[in-house]
C-alpha cells in the first residue's frame, strides 16, 4: 500500500476518474483503501471536477455515474469529503456528481440517521 502512496498524484487521480476504465477503477479502489492518501485523492477529485467544469461539453451522465460509483465504493471516512467537494460549486458538472452521490446513498450508509 505504501508504494501506491508514493506514486499517487492528484493529476493521476483526475486522469483515472476521467478515463474510468477497469484498470483505473481498480487503482482508485486501492487508493481509497489507503487513508494516508486521502488528501491526494480529494485534491484529484477537485482537479477532475474543475477540468469537467471547464470543458466545452459536459457529459452529465458520465459525471453522475462517477458520483454513483464514488458514493457506493468509497469508505465511510471519505463520504463527507466527497459530498463537500461535490457541493463546492453550483456548476452543472459538480451538480451531476452530487446527484450521483445522493443516488448511491453512500453518506446515509456511512452515517445512518439516529432513531429517537
Amino acid at each position: 500500500m505504501s508504494n501506491i502512496a508514493a506514486i499517487a498524484t492528484r493529476e493521476m487521480v483526475a486522469d483515472s476518474l476521467e478515463g474510468f476504465s477497469d484498470e483505473n477503477i481498480s487503482w482508485l479502489e486501492l487508493l481509497m483503501d489507503n487513508p494516508s492518501v486521502d488528501e491526494i485523492f480529494i485534491e484529484g477529485l477537485y482537479l477532475y471536477l474543475d477540468r469537467q467544469a471547464g470543458a466545452r461539453f459536459i457529459n452529465a451522465v458520465q459525471l453522475q455515474r462517477c458520483g454513483q460509483w464514488l458514493g457506493s465504493t468509497a469508505p465511510a471516512r471519505l463520504q463527507i469529503r466527497l459530498m463537500e467537494a461535490a457541493r463546492s460549486s453550483q456548476h452543472a458538472a459538480y451538480r451531476s456528481v452530487r446527484d450521483g452521490l445522493v443516488q448511491s446513498c453512500g453518506l446515509e450508509r456511512a452515517y445512518p440517521k439516529a432513531e429517537i
